[in-house]
Formats: structure tokens, C-alpha cells, sequence
């Protein structure tokens, strides 16, 4: 494997406001990544993203070499045309960040496209910005569709080695092959290497997971500040006040939709009640139920994952 070092290029400004906080932050900081293009149902971890960027003062620590990671041919970047020339050029950008919470504290997010190519380079990279840059945590965020209703509390699955950082959930499942991804690469490198790594998937009623659904990552931006102390209430708010305007939305569009529809959610409704209770977060094997197998849920993946590639 070539020198992952290859891969990124440190911006000298930023990475001296990093040295000086992690002067004032003996424990180290914390660094939530995402990437674009894989599953994220519901644009979970999409919608995380772009609030914080938009909300929070930022600068950038690391930018990687988007020309070697990504394959424009497959994800065509968008130029803009202006009368008689082409006036502008969204550049791919998979960079690190510096960012300031509600209290000023410091932590990285690594963000941008996900990489088509050289993900075990690309991995390694990240181990090496993780132990230069002092991160003694590292958080990925996403959502997975699932067989569950809209009108229930969207539950999470954690993953990693630190899950001790979430409340206590039963896992959906206890295996299950699935489509890889650079993100998921990532976290069991960084695993492998020694590293703490807490994934956070929250669940996506399959029927809107090609679609915005705030609720979801609301529930995972509350479950990933919890667990890291980071204090995040303008984006949280933003997220809540968007939840419940798509809540609304959607409530409308199923009693004006066919019975069809409706019959789903509440089919949905009653193996959801069945399993967990109507108040029960994120477990969903409280009580014997039939749910879905490991097969399904890694066909769903597929699914999803295909309809999202056809739309590109």
C-alpha cells in the first residue's frame, strides 16, 4: 500500500488552532465523521452534517485529494453554465474541520464524499490524522431503513467498541452481511488499531427512507451529544422544529393516500407495539415478535443502496 500521507495535506493555520486546543484538552477531542453516497436513510447523517457547518464557526484542519478518491464519472460534480462560458465548479470536498460547539469547546468533522477508490489507504489516513490530531473518540452517524412506523420513537443501533456510551438496546439482530462502506471500514480499522469508535444508525420507516426525515437525525444527534458532552442546541432545535413539519406533512399525505398505504403503517404499528411497547426506545426485542431476518435486513440494505444509485 502506498504512504497514506499521500492522500491529504494539512492546512497550517488550522492544524495550529488544533495544536493550541488540545493544549487547554488534555483528555483530547472528539471527531464525527460522515461521508456522502452510501446508505443514509432518511438523510440522517446528511442533515447533521449541513446543520453544523451552516450553525457553527468552522476552519478547515485536512483536506483530502478528492481528484485521486473520487470517480467523477459516477458522482459528475455540477458546473454551472451562465449565458456563454461556465461561470462556477462545485469541487468535491472531503475535508477535516475544526469546530466550535455552543460553549466554544473544540471538535473535528471529517465530512465530503465518500471515497470510490483506495479505502484501506484511505482508512489508514484516518488513523493517522486521529493519533496526530489527539482524538480519543470517534463518532459516525447514519440511518438505516427498517420496517418501523413514522409514529413511534425512532430507535437507534449502536456500534463499535464504546456503545457503553448509549443507553442500553437490544440489538435488532445478531449478524448480517451487508454492503461495505468506507465509514464502516473506517471504524473497524480504527478499532483494530486501538482506537475508541462509537457508530450510531438510526432507524428509518423504509417507506420515507429516500426522503429527509428529521426525526431521525434529531434521535441521532441527541444520542452522539449525550455521549460526547458537546453542546449542540441550535442544531438540535432546527432539527426539532423541521421533525415536526415532516411529522405533519406526512400524517397528511397517509390520510389523503390509499388504504393501501395506511394498512402498512398500521401493520407496522401493531409488530412495532407487539415487540417493544409504544414507549420503549430503541428496543425492539422486549417481547417475542416476528421481526425481520438478518437476510431481509441485508436485502433492504441492497435495496435501498440500488434505488439510490439508479437515481444518480
Amino acid at each position: 500500500m502506498l504512504d497514506p500521507q499521500g492522500l491529504y495535506a494539512w492546512e497550517p493555520k488550522g492544524l495550529g488552532v488544533v495544536d493550541m486546543a488540545l493544549a487547554q484538552e488534555s483528555a483530547g477531542l472528539v471527531m464525527l465523521y460522515h461521508f456522502d453516497g452510501y446508505i443514509d436513510a432518511g438523510e440522517t447523517g446528511d442533515q447533521i452534517v449541513d446543520r453544523l457547518l451552516g450553525a457553527l464557526p468552522h476552519q478547515v484542519v485536512a483536506r483530502f485529494d478528492h481528484d485521486r478518491l473520487v470517480d467523477y464519472r459516477a458522482r459528475r460534480p455540477l458546473l454551472t453554465f451562465t449565458r456563454d462560458r461556465w461561470s462556477d465548479y462545485e469541487v468535491p470536498a472531503l475535508e477535516v474541520r475544526l469546530v466550535q460547539d455552543a460553549t466554544g469547546a473544540p471538535f473535528l468533522l471529517l465530512s465530503g464524499p465518500e471515497p470510490d477508490v483506495e479505502w484501506e489507504r484511505f482508512a489508514a489516513a484516518v488513523q493517522q490524522i486521529v493519533e496526530r490530531l489527539g482524538v480519543r473518540l470517534s463518532v459516525n452517524f447514519h440511518g438505516i431503513p427498517m420496517g418501523v412506523p413514522h409514529t413511534r420513537p425512532v430507535g437507534i443501533t449502536p456500534h463499535g467498541n464504546r456503545t457503553d456510551l448509549v443507553p442500553v438496546t437490544s440489538s435488532v439482530f445478531d449478524e448480517a452481511q451487508v454492503p461495505g462502506s468506507a465509514e464502516a471500514l473506517v471504524e473497524y480499522r480504527l478499532m483494530e488499531a486501538g482506537h475508541d469508535v462509537l457508530g450510531v444508525a438510526a432507524h428509518v420507516p423504509h417507506y420515507i427512507a429516500r426522503s429527509p426525515y428529521p426525526d431521525a437525525a434529531l434521535t441521532a444527534l441527541e444520542t452522539l451529544t449525550a455521549a460526547t458532552g458537546l453542546v449542540l442546541p441550535g442544531v438540535a432545535h432546527s432539527l426539532r422544529t423541521d421533525a415536526h413539519r415532516t411529522q405533519t406533512e406526512i400524517d397528511r399525505q397517509i390520510r389523503e393516500g390509499d388504504e393501501e398505504l395506511t394498512a402498512l403503517v398500521q401493520g407496522l404499528e401493531h409488530q412495532y407495539d407487539a415487540a417493544a411497547g409504544a414507549e420503549t426506545r430503541g428496543n425492539m426485542l422486549a417481547e417475542p415478535a416476528e421481526i425481520p431476518s438478518a437476510d431481509e435486513i441485508g436485502r433492504e440494505f441492497e435495496r435501498f443502496l440500488a434505488e439510490r444509485e439508479g437515481d444518480t
